[in-house]
C-alpha cells in the first residue's frame, strides 16, 4: 500500500535469503537518487519531489534492516564479523544518507523557511528536475525508452519510475513507461517543459526566481550549491573507493570532508550576517538546517570510505559488485610537462584512445574544481578526478604523468 510521505510502516520485515551485493548496489543507487531528488526539492521548492524523497526514505530504511539481517546470518566466526564490518559501515552510513536527505525535505514540506535567493541559484547548480505522472493518453505511455528516444531528441532523461511501491532505479532502453508511473524527468529547462507537458497531459509552470537582495545572502547560497555538489562528489569517490578498493580515492574523501566542513563555518558566519540585514530573519532558518544535513552527508561518505583507509581488507561480496560496472572513478597527478599540463577540460584528453571524462579537480592553494560545465584548464600538480572505462583509466594515468 502506498503510504502517505513520513508516514512510518508498520509492516513487520521478515528475514529472507537475499544476496548481500544486490542490496549494496540498491543501496548506492538509492542514496544517490535521495541526495539528487532531496536538493533539487529544495532549489524548485517542490512539495512533489520533497514527498517522493520521503518515499526513497522509506525504501532505504527496509534495505538497511534487510542488509543488517543478511550480514548477521553470514557472520559465523570471529574472522567473518572482521571482514564484515566495513561492509555495515557502509550500510550504516548509506542510512545517514537517507536521513539526512529527509531532513532536507522536510524543510520545504514543513516549511521551515527559505530565502527566494535558493531559486535564483538553480541555474547554475543543477538541470531542472521535475516529477510527473504519466498519462494514460501520453505519446510515451506504454512504451521502451529506447523506442522513444528521449535522450537524443531532447536531452531529456527519465531518472527514475515509482510504480505504486516499486522503485525502478536508473531506467534503461527496455524500461517500458506505464500509464500511472510516477517519473522523474532530468534535463535543460529549455526541453523540459515541452517533455513534462507530453508525458503528463498538464501544463508546465516553471518558477521564475527573484534575485538576492542581500550579498551576504548571495554568498551563503552559493556556498551551499558547493558544498552540495562537494558532497555528491564526495559520496560518489566513497563508493567507489570500497568497490575498487583504492585508497588514493578515499583519500580525496577525506580532503572533501575537510573541505565541506570549512565551508559550513564561513556559510553560517554569512547567514548570521545576513540575519542581520533581512526583514524577516526567520526565512533564513531552513538555509541553517540545510547546510548542517549537507555536513552530514558529507560524514558519510567518508564513514563508507573508513575502512580503506584503515587498509582493512575489501570483502568479497563487494568485489562482486564492482564486477556489475563498465565505468570506474580514478585519480591521476597531472605532472608539470605532461601530455596533460595546459590542456583545456572542455577539449578532452589529447589521446583518441583515452576516453575519460574530467569530473573535478583539486588544486593546492586552491581548493576543488568542479569541471561538469566548465573550461578549466589543468595544471601540474593538479589532483584530478576523472571517470572512464578501466583501459581509459590506465591510459589517463599515463598521459597525466608523461
Amino acid at each position: 500500500m502506498d503510504l502517505p510521505a513520513g508516514e512510518v510502516s508498520s509492516t513487520p520485515i521478515e528475514y529472507e535469503p537475499v544476496s548481500v551485493k544486490d542490496v549494496l548496489v540498491e543501496m548506492k543507487d538509492t542514496a544517490e537518487l535521495l541526495i539528487d531528488l532531496a536538493y533539487s526539492a529544495v532549489l524548485h521548492q517542490s512539495d512533489e519531489i520533497a514527498t517522493e524523497v520521503l518515499r526513497l526514505e522509506q525504501k532505504m530504511d527496509v534495505l538497511e534492516i534487510r542488509a543488517q539481517m543478511s550480514l548477521l546470518m553470514a557472520a559465523r566466526s570471529p574472522s567473518d564479523a572482521e571482514a564484515l564490518a566495513p561492509v555495515l559501515s557502509i550500510v550504516n552510513a548509506a542510512d545517514q544518507i537517507s536521513d539526512a536527505a529527509g531532513d532536507i525535505a522536510k524543510i520545504v514540506l514543513e516549511d521551515i523557511g527559505l530565502p527566494e535567493a535558493m531559486r535564483a541559484a538553480l541555474p547554475e547548480a543543477v538541470e531542472t528536475l521535475v516529477r510527473g505522472v504519466v498519462d494514460a493518453e501520453s505519446a510515451y505511455a506504454n512504451r521502451r525508452l529506447g523506442d522513444i528516444d528521449l535522450e537524443s531528441e531532447t536531452g531529456v532523461r527519465v531518472i527514475a519510475l515509482r510504480r505504486g511501491d516499486d522503485w525502478l532505479l536508473n531506467p534503461g532502453p527496455d524500461t517500458v513507461v506505464c500509464a500511472g508511473d510516477i517519473a522523474l524527468l532530468r534535463g535543460p529547462e529549455a526541453e523540459i517543459g515541452g517533455v513534462y507537458e507530453t508525458l503528463s497531459a498538464t501544463p508546465y509552470d516553471p518558477v521564475v526566481p527573484e534575485a538576492p537582495e542581500l550579498d551576504d545572502l548571495e554568498r551563503a547560497v552559493d556556498t551551499i550549491v558547493h558544498m552540495k555538489n562537494l558532497s555528491e562528489l564526495a559520496v560518489d569517490l566513497a563508493y567507489s573507493s570500497v568497490l575498487f578498493d583504492d585508497a588514493e580515492l578515499a583519500e580525496e574523501v577525506s580532503n572533501l570532508e575537510v573541505e565541506v566542513d570549512a565551508l559550513e563555518s564561513r556559510f553560517e558566519a554569512w547567514v548570521l550576517q545576513a540575519a542581520a540585514d533581512a526583514e524577516d530573519p526567520v526565512t533564513l532558518r531552513g538555509l541553517i538546517h540545510l547546510g548542517t544535513s549537507t555536513e552530514v552527508i558529507s560524514d558519510a561518505a567518508h564513514d563508507i570510505s573508513e575502512g580503506v583507509l584503515r587498509d582493512i581488507e575489501v570483502h568479497p561480496v563487494v568485489q562482486l559488485a564492482v564486477q556489475e560496472s563498465d565505468e570506474i572513478i580514478t585519480r591521476a597527478e597531472i605532472t608539470t610537462g605532461s601530455q596533460l599540463d595546459g590542456t583545456t577540460v572542455s577539449e578532452g584528453v589529447p589521446d583518441a584512445d583515452v576516453t575519460m571524462s574530467v569530473i573535478a579537480i583539486r588544486r593546492p592553494g586552491d581548493g576543488w574544481i568542479l569541471v561538469a560545465d566548465a573550461d578549466a584548464e589543468l595544471r601540474g600538480g593538479d589532483i584530478v578526478i576523472a571517470k572512464g572505462t578501466r583501459t581509459a583509466a590506465e591510459q589517463f594515468r599515463t598521459v597525466a604523468d608523461a
